[in-house]
C-alpha cells in the first residue's frame, strides 16, 4: 500500500504497476480515498503533506 497526496498519486501509481509488472501479475492497482473520518494524519510517501489517497496493489 502507497499513501500518496493529490501532487503524487500518478507517481504511486506507476511504482504500483512497476510492482506488478515484477510479480507477473496483469491485475491494475485500486485507488481508494483515504478515510478522514477517523482523523488519522496520514502523510504521503513521496512528501510531507497529508495523504488523500492509498494506492494498493
Amino acid at each position: 500500500m502507497i499513501y500518496c497526496c493529490d501532487e503524487h498519486v500518478e507517481l504511486a501509481l506507476d511504482v504500483a504497476v512497476d510492482e506488478q509488472e515484477e510479480k507477473d501479475v496483469a491485475q491494475p492497482p485500486s485507488l481508494n480515498k483515504v478515510d478522514n473520518s477517523q482523523n488519522l494524519s496520514t502523510t504521503c510517501e513521496y512528501c510531507p503533506k497529508n495523504a488523500t489517497y492509498i494506492v494498493a496493489n
